[in-house]
């Protein structure tokens, strides 16, 4: 079963989505990873590969994000992670009802191949 992490500029955010996810999705292993460690508003590609080291599943992990520049620093935190890069998955969709759908397919099965596919119809305009 693929994990789930989320990120936000606001720790609080992040750890939020993460806990209305889990009631959904209890089965599913979801990691936050909000803020810049100091307080502040922000991301940083460390504490993203850090969730995502905690959150790891061989299945692979799926990743959500709340705004622009975290998605930047989830690709620099992919690609510290070398060859595991390759079971990360970037979702472009709403962060709080795409981590609740993805979490709902990952617990009934949904690979993380399909998740994409699945997931298709809330893609936010580039």
């Amino acid at each position: 079963m693929p994990s789930i992490v989320v990120v936000s500029h606001s720790e609080k955010v992040a750890e939020g989505v993460v806990e209305i996810a889990s009631q959904m999705a209890p089965s599913v292993r979801m990691v936050a990873a909000g803020g810049t460690g100091d307080g502040r508003i922000g991301t940083a590609a460390d504490r993203i590969v850090a969730a995502v080291e905690q959150a790891w599943a061989d299945d692979g992990v799926v990743l959500l994000y709340d705004l622009g520049s975290a998605g930047m620093n989830i690709q620099v935190a992919m690609s510290l992670m070398g060859d595991r890069a390759s079971k990360m998955k970037v979702l472009k969709i709403p962060l709080v009802e795409g981590a609740l759908v993805t979490a709902t397919y990952v617990e009934g099965g949904t690979a993380l191949d399909e998740i994409e596919g699945k997931t298709a119809d809330m893609v936010m305009e580039k």
